[in-house]
């Protein structure tokens, strides 16, 4: 059953020869039909050996999806929500594609700013309101 490239984002598809699929049992409720059907789809992809990926793109995934590779670099998703194999298969290859595309987003550097003026004396204000609030609850003791 061939699904064809999986579209990554534009530029990036990841050719269906890379992509190694294997059914087995599926645990949970649903009776008979868990016991006897191999549902849950498991979806392999070596991002060490890919052809697709450019070598900055490779370093960021393997960086990224450390806890989720096995020991020679390969990504491993599986799905079983479904009683059905094809659709296990297709929510698999979503998963994997959206992992992976969430791991190749470069966010941007957070640029320091500093308090406005107002922001401060807003701060401040606020401070001294609290402690004027706090103050006036305490007894008032003559000595």
């Amino acid at each position: 059953m061939s699904g064809g490239p999986l579209a990554i984002k534009p530029g990036l598809l990841i050719p269906e020869a890379e992509l190694e699929e294997s059914y087995s049992r599926a645990g949970g409720p649903g009776g008979q039909h868990v016991n006897k059907v191999a549902t849950r789809a498991t979806l392999r992809w070596n991002i060490s050996t890919s052809s697709v990926l450019r070598q900055a793109q490779r370093a960021r995934l393997l960086e990224k999806l450390a806890s989720r590779l096995s020991g020679s670099g390969v990504l491993m998703v599986h799905a079983s929500s479904s009683r059905s194999q094809s659709a296990n298969r297709q929510e698999a290859r979503e998963r994997l594609a959206e992992l992976v595309r969430e791991a190749l987003v470069v966010r941007r550097k957070r640029r320091p700013t500093r308090p406005t003026r107002g922001s401060k004396e807003r701060r401040l204000t606020n401070k001294k309101r609290t402690g004027e609030r706090k103050r006036s609850r305490q007894r008032f003791r003559e000595e």
